[in-house]
């Protein structure tokens, strides 16, 4: 059985990066990030119109982490403090002792290496603290990047199609 207990919040962190909870001083980087027509492309969401939007976004994860539905992650360089994405889980299942992955990388700080350091301590953490046995991450078709990580990161590409939405890929990750 999954083990959800987000509190007190698990700050993780890797060589370069530190992954801690959303604050509403991420408010502008969250409407960067919502807001950036490369990153929303394959995401078929609406993107982030104002500051209140992302606020609103903000106070919804941090609400769904309180009740442990979800665990979201803001990326920040260690270093410096700049927040250069986000990585969460979420949609876990009791039944299928699982969750799906999801995350976004502001486009500056693509091709460096980041998600995947990033992915792999959360992959660890939802394996070790969570007893998860499976992870699974849906990409649009197109998006060429994502795939390569998930390929990185030794996920196995789904014989199963999502009947909502052709146009993702389904992948699947266990221990």
């Amino acid at each position: 059985m999954v083990n959800r207990n987000f509190t007190p919040f698990p700050i993780l962190t890797t060589e370069r990066l530190t992954l801690r909870q959303l604050s509403i001083e991420d408010g502008q980087a969250i409407f960067a990030l919502r807001s950036d027509a490369e990153i929303n492309k394959y995401l078929g969401r609406q993107p982030s119109r104002t500051i209140e939007d992302a606020i609103h976004f903000i106070n919804k994860i941090n609400d769904s982490i309180r009740k442990n539905d979800s665990i979201y992650w803001a990326i920040t360089l260690t270093s410096s403090e700049i927040f250069v994405g986000t990585i969460c889980l979420f949609d876990f299942s009791n039944e299928k002792n699982s969750c799906e992955i999801g995350y976004e990388l502001m486009t500056k700080f693509q091709g460096q290496g980041i998600m995947k350091e990033a992915a792999e301590v959360v992959i660890d953490y939802a394996f070790q603290a969570l007893n998860v046995q499976k992870i699974v991450a849906f990409t649009h078709f197109e998006n060429q990047n994502s795939t390569k990580l998930l390929a990185k990161l030794n996920f196995v590409k789904s014989k199963e199609t999502d009947k909502e939405n052709p146009d993702l890929i389904i992948f699947n990750l266990t221990p």
